[in-house]
């Protein structure tokens, strides 16, 4: 399960601006036919589809969280007013505009890995390559955004995307269910998309007793209240802060440390799982 938000005004007309933003991503082939599509992966559909779509996908996520093309899916068909509102919080906050106008991507192949393992540990670039070579995850597993009807919206959905592992890291949570469901309460509070709101939902469900006994407790309330008053996580130009502490970005973003340490006591970084 997963999340993304973004925020912040910009004077003129709305339209006028992202048509500006579109033109620039793909000024340099213009001579490219979309055939249609907004952007290369995007896939047009009606309003019925998309309610088809969401109904597929979401009981297909229901019976396998870990289905993340499920998970995908669900987000983007149900996801449209959430979305501008995470656009609107970048647009309104200086570093997250910066995003939104040079659209940065997480991928292997805009990460320097070598310098990242160089770094101290602590630093928000050791501690996030840690927490990709301890889960044996990549950032290229997030699939492209393709139902999303509004290109610069699509961006900000896949920018959450690739978010979310390095949420696990500031938030120091595994990648069990117990770690994601508190991950996802914390972006339910962030962003309002309905596939989060869904998955903090159901996801305690699955929980065993002693689990959930954790997440009602402590783990919940914490991330609810630190995902609704923390600063917006889309806004935040992960690639030019890998040097900065993890402590000192947490407080940046107003975020609390954990009441509980859900790693092994042998487990000293804030990243491992």
């Amino acid at each position: 399960m997963d999340t993304d938000s973004t925020s912040r005004d910009i004077p003129g007309n709305v339209e006028s601006n992202e048509d500006v933003l579109t033109a620039q991503q793909y000024s340099s082939s213009d001579s490219k036919q979309y055939d249609g599509r907004l952007y290369p992966s995007h896939i047009p559909t009606s309003s019925v589809q998309k309610a088809v779509l969401a109904l597929g996908a979401g009981v297909a996520a229901l019976k396998n969280p870990y289905r993340h093309d499920m998970v995908a899916v669900l987000g983007e068909t149900t996801g449209h007013q959430a979305l501008i509102k995470l656009r609107d919080r970048m647009r309104n906050d200086p570093e997250g505009y910066t995003i939104l106008i040079e659209r940065p991507r997480i991928r292997l192949s805009t990460l320097d890995l070598t310098c990242m393992s160089a770094l101290p540990d602590g630093t928000l670039g050791r501690e996030y390559l840690r927490f990709l070579e301890e889960n044996r995850v990549t950032p290229d597993s997030r699939a492209d955004v393709k139902f999303v009807d509004n290109e610069e919206l699509a961006y900000v959905m896949q920018r959450y995307r690739e978010v979310h592992d390095l949420l696990h890291t500031l938030l120091n949570m595994p990648t069990n269910m117990l770690g994601e469901v508190v991950v996802k309460l914390f972006e339910a509070a962030q962003t309002g998309l309905p596939m989060c709101v869904l998955g903090a939902t159901l996801g305690p469900l699955r929980l065993s007793v002693s689990r959930l006994q954790l997440l009602v407790q402590s783990l919940g309330p914490w991330a609810l209240r630190n995902g609704g008053r923390a600063r917006c996580v889309l806004s935040i130009f992960y690639e030019r802060r890998w040097e900065q502490k993890l402590d000192e970005l947490r407080h940046e973003l107003n975020i609390e440390p954990p009441p509980l340490n859900l790693f092994p006591s042998s487990k000293i970084t804030s990243s491992n799982s």
